[in-house]
């Protein structure tokens, strides 16, 4: 039942009914619904009528002709039109039908960036999240060393690392700053490895703990702590779960993360003990008060 609309469009859509067919096809072998696959055909044949119209070849097609057409689609346009579209383009391209893409020749920084980045993610196996965070400190990194003078990595020198921390880190979360920190030690360790220079730079960044931020005061007066704990709602279950989880901080000192690793089975009802899973599995009993 799906493919006589397909045929009966030959017509109208002339050698372009062969494409959808393709992309018809690679759809349903993906599993979308029934429904959607009717959608993206009835969006992909208005496409390919807009393009008839238009004159455009099929050697013509790429982003930008995709661009125009969704920006004359109806606001009330269905949500997944602008993937649809994409779709339609790239499996035309993956098939060598649409040409490639044409891409601008890289800079020596672009490449340089897009060389660390791919060693992160293969040789280090880094989440992408990281690399991202890496890869955006690195990058304005070397724009702000060499904004006048062509990209030379043999020329950095230790003032140009630490007066970039200095000048940047301070505008930064403490937790932004150490990841700046951990980028540029893992950027210039990336150098040395791969002969770009010959010191050992990654020595040179500075600690985060040099810097004095603005933050939030390490600990809370007791007195602070008690008004927390007496206003704490116990009245509900959820209540009396986070007065306990409040009584775990504050008394015992323990860490978010080793509150949230509890078990019922950590706790020793009788004897009044807590058992803290540290990192390394070990178990560290803690005596508590009966709450």
């Amino acid at each position: 039942m799906k493919k006589q609309p397909l045929a009966s469009l030959g017509r109208q859509l002339g050698s372009w009914a062969e494409y959808l067919k393709r992309y018809t096809t690679l759809i349903e072998e993906r599993g979308y619904s029934s429904a959607s696959v009717k959608n993206q055909i009835q969006l992909i044949t208005r496409f390919i009528q807009w393009l008839r119209r238009r004159h455009t070849g099929i050697h013509l097609l790429d982003e930008t002709i995709v661009q125009r057409f969704l920006r004359r689609r109806p606001k009330a346009a269905r949500r997944g039109d602008a993937a649809t579209s994409y779709r339609f383009l790239y499996t035309l391209r993956e098939q060598g039908i649409v040409p490639p893409q044409h891409k601008p020749p890289l800079s020596s920084q672009q490449r340089l960036i897009s060389n660390y980045e791919r060693y992160l993610l293969e040789e280090r196996g880094l989440a992408p999240a990281t690399v991202v965070n890496n890869v955006g400190f690195i990058d304005q990194f070397l724009s702000a060393r060499f904004r006048e003078a062509p990209l030379n990595p043999s020329q950095l020198r230790a003032p140009d690392v630490t007066d970039f921390v200095r000048h940047h880190a301070h505008k930064l979360s403490p937790g932004r700053a150490q990841l700046l920190v951990t980028a540029l030690r893992s950027f210039l360790r990336y150098l040395q490895h791969q002969g770009k220079i010959t010191a050992d730079l990654a020595v040179c960044v500075p600690t985060v703990a040099r810097w004095s931020f603005a933050a939030l005061p390490k600990f809370l007066p007791a007195d602070s702590v008690q008004k927390v704990l007496d206003r704490s709602e116990r009245r509900t279950p959820i209540g009396r779960r986070n007065y306990a989880i409040l009584l775990l901080l504050a008394r015992l000192g323990l860490r978010a993360c080793e509150v949230v690793a509890l078990n019922l089975e950590d706790i020793d009802w009788e004897n009044a003990r807590i058992t803290i899973r540290a990192k390394e599995d070990a178990g560290i009993s803690f005596p508590c008060q009966r709450m």
